[in-house]
């Protein structure tokens, strides 16, 4: 996630207090503050678990569209191409 965006969003956890030790420990092992070690750990769990998204169900019709999509060379797929080019929602 870029360093340069107005952090000026809440997001509120309840955590018993071992976990708090646990996370705490952490972030100082990292010189870190919780927050920042929270945030961080989170995003990088949330992008590696998008990114592993590989089982999707189509219709057959659509499935049959798609596969002919991947068959053809992204240069000849202008919308293949630009999905192919488009950042990762957690690049954004």
């Amino acid at each position: 996630m870029a360093e340069t965006q107005t952090k000026n969003q809440i997001i509120n956890l309840r955590a018993s207090r071992q976990q708090k030790r646990l996370i705490d420990q952490a972030a100082d092992l990292l010189d870190r503050t919780r927050s920042d070690f929270m945030l961080e750990t989170a995003c990088r769990e949330a992008a590696a678990l998008l990114a592993d998204q590989t089982h999707f169900a189509l219709p057959e019709d659509k499935f049959k569209r798609f596969m002919a999509a991947l068959d053809k060379p992204p240069a000849a797929n202008p919308r293949l191409r630009k999905v192919l080019q488009t950042k990762a929602p957690w690049d954004r």
